[in-house]
């Protein structure tokens, strides 16, 4: 039996790009930022090779540990740096163009028909902040019954709406209206339901989020493998992000713990085939807001899960670990960045790691999963499983 674990640390950069000029994000290095925390701790992503990483920089002394894991830095060939296309390229697509974004908010053509089919008014539509324009709008919103819609650096379509005002299956309703809307020129990578609860000057965001993405343009690894008749479990993100195609389960999670924990449940399991997993809170709670030791802290909680779940793997068994994109918490911006993003890579029973050095795509991870389960690979990417066999 052979099984892939494919974990994305949402956002989880170890150093600017060679391009991050062009998107501004020169200096970015997430790993480096949260590196300076007082709760950073990450023992056994160490062991498994992550400060051996071509270029990886941390605050502090490193210890002279030999890695037991495969490991490397990936570069992204995507014309982009948010959620959807890093996962797409993980999965196999290069996306040659950007997915569209509204700095100025969107147009006229897309809010007139979104107000006339869900029958409710706009707030806001500029980019903002997810937890001030709440704050900001949420007094109006609850007052009228006025959608919050608003944006990002990221090309999301945003919805904002108070649980009691609107619950949340008819939130989603409107997002699927939003996301019909949004298409060809205007197909923004996902439609976002934000429901949020509270009082006056009190208001919070809940975890029924959920994401309605595009569906991906091309053949994914997930595709194939599924094609081939082999398990393709998503928990987390994974199913919002590929629109659900190519898995054959899903479920979604509250945090990063219950993702983890999702994670040991499927390991006891018998299964053949791929269980990949998201971790959004990285990104979502701490790199978004800025929070260096919450994001030390999150990444020093997954580090010591980890002997958990290396424990409970089984001959022909595979651990990879990766991010989708940067979002360095130390900068003055609280958009994604535009970074090299760690590969780990740990097969059951392995003693001695092999350095991949840096790779010229994310795809090369959607490559080596189709090479380990013997299928003929349709997507773009070159297997490092090539590479170890020549060490």
């Amino acid at each position: 039996m052979k099984r892939v674990f494919l974990i994305v640390l949402d956002s989880f950069g170890i150093g600017e790009a060679p391009d991050a000029k062009d998107f501004g994000d020169e200096g970015s290095n997430t790993l480096l930022a949260v590196s300076k925390s007082l709760y950073f701790d990450l023992p056994n992503l160490e062991k498994l090779g992550l400060f051996a990483v071509d270029g990886a920089e941390i605050d502090g002394d490193r210890q002279s540990t030999v890695p037991i894991g495969t490991y490397g830095r990936m570069t992204e060939q995507s014309k982009g740096k948010d959620t959807t296309i890093g996962h797409w390229e993980i999965a196999g697509i290069i996306s040659e163009k950007p997915l569209p974004v509204y700095p100025k908010g969107f147009p006229e053509e897309v809010t007139a028909v979104f107000e006339q089919e869900t029958g409710r008014k706009i707030l806001c539509n500029r980019p903002y902040s997810g937890t001030e324009v709440i704050r900001d709008y949420g007094d109006e919103h609850v007052k009228t019954g006025a959608l919050i819609v608003y944006t990002s650096a990221d090309s999301v379509f945003q919805i904002a709406a108070h649980e009691d005002v609107v619950p949340p299956e008819e939130l989603y309703r409107y997002c699927k209206i939003a996301r019909k809307i949004l298409t060809g020129k205007h197909g923004v990578g996902r439609v976002i339901a934000r429901p949020f609860i509270g009082e006056s000057g009190h208001y919070t965001r809940t975890s029924n989020r959920h994401d309605f993405s595009i569906e991906p343009p091309k053949v994914t690894m997930l595709d194939q493998l599924k094609e081939k008749g082999f398990d393709v479990i998503g928990i987390g993100k994974i199913h919002d992000i590929f629109a659900g195609k190519g898995l054959t389960e899903f479920s979604f999670t509250k945090n990063n713990e219950d993702g983890i924990e999702q994670t040991k449940e499927w390991m006891k399991k018998r299964f053949e085939g791929l269980c990949f997993v998201n971790l959004v809170d990285f990104d979502m709670l701490y790199g978004h807001r800025n929070d260096v030791d919450g994001y030390a802290k999150a990444l020093s909680y997954f580090d010591k899960q980890l002997p958990k779940l290396l424990g409970l793997m089984r001959e022909g068994d595979i651990l990879m670990i990766t991010a989708d994109h940067g979002c360095d918490p130390s900068t003055p911006s609280t958009d994604h960045s535009r970074e090299y993003t760690p590969f780990l890579m740990y097969q059951y029973g392995q003693a001695k790691g092999v350095n991949l050095k840096t790779r010229k795509t994310f795809a090369d991870i959607g490559s080596t999963v189709l090479d380990y389960f013997g299928i003929e690979s349709k997507i773009d990417g070159t297997s490092v499983l090539e590479d170890i066999d020549e060490v």
